[in-house]
């Protein structure tokens, strides 16, 4: 079993593999844009995002290297078990205290979360959030994350008292289960964010009705969402599972967007359903959380691991922090290396469905259209794509899209 000097290194280079993607994602700003691009920006604009750019990854570099340092400092000096000393010695509280110290560290990053949303999102245009909206989300954010993250450790001691080394197949189902149930609450989360309506009878409420129909899709509602309280940049998306589907659409996107080009976006979101992208996602969603377990297993497997860090036996909301902070977050890039391989096949593949629709040409100008009013990057580094990109860069995109176009 691992000790605490190797915690501790494993921990450094983690968060030195990130510091090198962002010094990576610095450096490629200056790279050439793709001519079937060049017309995203006009040159104000590309002038404003380079800087924009350069501006948000220094800041991720700074934000990013004050949040290793706290954690850094809980690790090494033992905090984790000074603070849960100041509880009861029930089982229960031990591994609430631990937990409740890991989600108060957010704390420290408020004034961070503050600059980058209510300074540099500002600056360029971008922030809507008052102070009062941004205040109400990290309460909210902080109270579900702290619920959420009890309720698993405590999943995993439960599981762990009752099924010792059967833990490993237990807690990936079990895992699994529980991000299926958050998914689908997903909806009901949300609207603790954001107010909802539905979308107003008209030709985009038709065409959206016509085109899943013909597909055979059936969906509960299609909602617009308020995103404009907070942001300047668009979106879409399905929520829900099966008959329980909803669309929403950014208000930003609705404003943005053609008829013809949302319908282009929700085409290509059915490219993804007719494939059974979500399943398939799902698949590797199990693999990760069956490896979750095994890492569970291992650390839980002796309390000798826990002694060099303050406490007397297995406390396990310091088993969470180790295996989600040191353990998994150091073999993450792996997965997704493979996640985002699989993840970007699945993009091109949807765009083709788009093709198939006939909105390929609507589809280009709702790409360019997104990639604007979010400010993409136009020409990402080919190392950073592989290693974290989930959708292909929109130049690449173009490319297939219009292959395709022409195959018809």
């Amino acid at each position: 079993m691992i000790g605490k000097t190797t915690v501790l290194v494993l921990f450094v280079l983690t968060w030195l593999y990130s510091l090198t993607l962002d010094l990576i994602r610095l450096r490629s700003a200056g790279n050439p844009v793709p001519a079937n691009v060049s017309d995203v920006y006009d040159r104000e604009t590309y002038r404003k995002w380079r800087a924009y750019h350069a501006e948000k990854t220094r800041f991720s570099i700074l934000s990013s290297a004050a949040g290793f340092l706290v954690d850094l400092a809980l690790l090494a000096f033992n905090v984790y078990a000074a603070f849960a000393g100041l509880f009861p010695k029930t089982e229960f509280m031990q591994l609430f205290a631990v937990v409740l110290l890991s989600s108060l560290t957010s704390l420290v990053m408020l004034p961070f979360s503050w600059h980058e949303t209510m300074v540099i999102e500002q600056k360029y245009g971008f922030n809507k959030s008052t102070a009062a909206t941004f205040w109400a989300d990290q309460v909210k954010s902080l109270l579900i994350g702290l619920i959420l993250i009890t309720a698993v450790t405590s999943l995993l001691m439960t599981v762990h008292h009752a099924l010792g080394d059967w833990l490993i197949l237990a807690f990936a189902c079990l895992m699994t289960l529980l991000m299926l149930f958050i998914s689908f609450l997903y909806p009901f989360f949300s609207k603790i964010f954001n107010k909802f309506k539905p979308l107003e009878d008209g030709e985009l409420k038709d065409k959206l009705t016509a085109l899943l129909e013909k597909n055979g899709y059936q969906v509960r509602a299609i909602r617009i969402m308020d995103a404009s309280r907070r942001t300047t940049k668009s979106n879409a998306y399905f929520s829900g599972f099966g008959k329980m589907k909803t669309i929403v659409l950014y208000d930003n996107l609705v404003n943005a967007m053609t008829p013809d080009e949302i319908c282009a976006v929700f085409a290509h979101e059915m490219g993804h359903g007719i494939h059974k992208d979500t399943l398939k996602s799902q698949l590797l969603t199990f693999a990760q959380m069956l490896v979750l377990a095994v890492l569970a297993w291992l650390t839980l497997r002796t309390a000798d691991l826990f002694l060099p860090f303050g406490f007397d036996g297995i406390n396990y909301g310091f088993a969470v922090v180790l295996i989600m902070s040191v353990e998994f977050a150091f073999i993450s890039p792996l997965f997704s290396l493979l996640a985002g391989w699989i993840s970007r096949r699945h993009e091109f593949r949807a765009d083709a469905q788009a093709v198939r629709e006939g909105y390929g040409k609507e589809l280009i100008t709702a790409l360019k259209t997104l990639a604007r009013e979010n400010y993409a990057d136009l020409a990402p580094s080919p190392l950073l794509v592989k290693l974290e990109y989930s959708h292909p860069p929109l130049s690449a995109r173009i490319d297939a899209i219009e292959k395709g176009m022409n195959a018809k």
